[in-house]
């Protein structure tokens, strides 16, 4: 399964033009998804992944 990080509550964007893509949980900033990164750094999937919650929705 690949991990969609605009779905993730961890994922940020950032005002950084030339990384504007970050993730809290690990704590970095990348042109990339982060989930990306983290597939090519460790060769396994993004393991802190946590959905967004919707708001508002009962």
């Amino acid at each position: 399964m690949r991990i969609n990080c605009f779905q993730c509550q961890y994922f940020k964007v950032t005002w950084d033009q030339n990384r504007p893509r970050g993730c809290t949980a690990y704590g970095f900033k990348t042109k990339q998804l982060p989930s990306v990164v983290v597939k090519q750094s460790s060769g396994m999937e993004c393991m802190k992944f946590v959905p967004k919650t919707q708001e508002g929705k009962r």
